[in-house]
C-alpha cells in the first residue's frame, strides 16, 4: 500500500476481533511512530505498550469513548515529556503526529486502529496518570486502541474545497 492509498483509505476502527499482535508487529508500530516529524527534533515522546486485558479495561472506567478497548488486544499511550522541550508547548504537536504514524502504519499492516483523546479532558487525563502511573512532568496526549479489524468502515472522500483559499483568506 503505498502512501497516498493508506491516507486515503484510512478510518476508524473500533471492533476488533480478540487476536494478539505478534510483537515484531508492535516494534513496527513504536519505530513507525518514532520517525513522525518533532518540532527543534525534540523527539519528546514516551510510549506506553498496554497488552495487559486488566489495564486496557481500566481505561473504560474513566474515558467514555474508549469502550472499543474491551476487545482491541492493544493500546499504545503517547505521552509528551515537558523535561525533553526545547521549545514550550511543542510536545503536544510532536506527540500528534506520532500519533498519526501509528493510525497510518497500522492501517498498512493490515491493523485496525482509532484515536482515544485524553489531552483537555481533565477526567481523562487524571485517569490516565493515575491507571499508568505517570510523572507529573509526562503528559498523556492520546491512546490508540489497535487490532485486527473485526468490521472496518468504508473509505470517505473528506475533501471540501470550500475550505480551501489560495495566497489569502
Amino acid at each position: 500500500m503505498d502512501t497516498i492509498e493508506a491516507i486515503m483509505t484510512r478510518r476508524s476502527v473500533r471492533k476488533f476481533l480478540e487476536r494478539q499482535i505478534p510483537p515484531e508487529m508492535v516494534e513496527k508500530l513504536l519505530r513507525a511512530a518514532m520517525q513522525a516529524p518533532s518540532a527543534v527534533n525534540q523527539q519528546l515522546w514516551h510510549f506506553i505498550v498496554i497488552t495487559d486485558r486488566q489495564q486496557l479495561e481500566r481505561v473504560t472506567e474513566y474515558h467514555s469513548s474508549s469502550q472499543m478497548l474491551h476487545k482491541a488486544p492493544l493500546g499504545i499511550l503517547i505521552c509528551g515529556d515537558q523535561t525533553l522541550e526545547k521549545r514550550p508547548n511543542t510536545w503536544f504537536q510532536d506527540c500528534s503526529a506520532a500519533t498519526q504514524n501509528v493510525l497510518l502504519a497500522a492501517h498498512a499492516m493490515g491493523l485496525g486502529a482509532v484515536w482515544l483523546g485524553i489531552m483537555h479532558d481533565a477526567g481523562r487525563v487524571e485517569g490516565t496518570r493515575r491507571v499508568f502511573n505517570l510523572p507529573p512532568h509526562i503528559l498523556p496526549l492520546s491512546l490508540v486502541a489497535v487490532g485486527y479489524a473485526e468490521e472496518t468502515p468504508p473509505p470517505e472522500d473528506r475533501y471540501l474545497p470550500e475550505r480551501v483559499r489560495y495566497n489569502s483568506w
